[in-house]
């Protein structure tokens, strides 16, 4: 699924690569040419990875750890030197779920989502950076981002915060690292998964999946539901050298739709002599910015 494009040569760390969307991105990956260190919590899942992959004619290691701690970061960048001599790209994809509504939601709930997505994405955006910076030719940070971090997602506080501050977390380090030649880009996947299956409208149509019956096109289109694999080729792209000029940008895939979100815009502003007081505040809003004001959650966008 990678189109003809060829990753031969460089190398690639997928966290999170033990299972579904992980998986779909090490193996497509490695199909593509490039030489992957499969990380997982899961030594077993990490290891089947890479048996895939090998088995398959490509060429692939497993790193055994939970992302978040800067020692794991560090022991996969190393293991990328070690195993293949070099680093170019980076797929932060590990990730959990804790989902609970705000007053239900626990410290622990909250700290293990942040350490792995945030924590876990900054600890090896940086080690990762490091090892660009010194081989002086480039590279390829990627991020994994989520509807919810666009929109925000009822019973996923954690989630949502963690998955929006990553988009920005991108675009803050495309700016400090657009000097090296070090790209970072954030994939906003929608695609059947064990997270998505968690949302009761679409966990029968999960486990229709599973069981090996097409997804019906009004999910591919009108939701831009797919599977993983539907998503991987995104990940080559932004793997490549095709993608050399692309930086800071939040990208969606699903299904048969691939999306460009905006960044955030200001939608009006009013300047008042001498500063505002509460009463004016509301005289404005009412009389003028509730106009352009935004709805909370989703909204529609239409296919171009």
């Amino acid at each position: 699924m990678s189109g003809g494009i060829s990753l031969a040569g460089r190398v690639v760390i997928v966290t999170g690569a033990g299972r579904s969307l992980g998986r779909a991105y090490a193996k497509v990956l490695a199909a593509a040419g490039a030489g992957v260190v499969v990380n997982d919590i899961d030594a077993d899942a990490a290891k089947e990875v890479v048996t895939e992959i090998t088995t398959a004619g490509g060429h692939a290691t497993a790193v055994a750890a939970p992302v978040g701690p800067a020692s794991t970061a560090d022991a996969l960048v190393e293991t990328a030197r070690s195993e293949f001599g070099r680093l170019d790209v980076l797929v932060a994809n590990a990730g959990v779920l804790r989902d609970r509504v705000l007053w239900k939601m626990s410290d622990e709930d909250f700290d293990l989502v942040v350490d792995t997505h945030l924590k876990g994405t900054f600890t090896c955006g940086r080690a990762a950076a490091v090892a660009m910076r010194e081989q002086e030719e480039g590279g390829r940070i990627v991020v994994i981002g989520s509807p919810a971090g666009q929109f925000g997602s009822f019973g996923q506080t954690n989630y949502a915060a963690v998955k929006a501050g990553l988009v920005a977390m991108a675009r803050t380090w495309s700016l400090e690292l657009a000097r090296f030649g070090i790209t970072a880009n954030a994939v906003v996947p929608t695609a059947l998964s064990p997270m998505t299956a968690t949302i009761p409208a679409y966990t029968q149509l999960y486990e229709d999946y599973l069981a090996g019956q097409p997804i019906p096109e009004e999910f591919r289109k009108e939701h831009a539901l797919g599977t993983p694999e539907d998503v991987a080729p995104l990940i080559v792209w932004l793997a490549s050298e095709r993608s050399g000029d692309v930086t800071g940008q939040a990208l969606g895939i699903g299904g048969d739709r691939l999306t460009l979100y905006s960044h955030p815009q200001v939608l009006r502003t009013i300047d008042h002599d001498g500063g505002w007081t509460a009463e004016r505040i509301d005289e404005a809003w009412r009389e003028t910015l509730s106009a352009h004001a935004q709805r909370s959650g989703p909204r529609k966008a239409e296919p171009a």
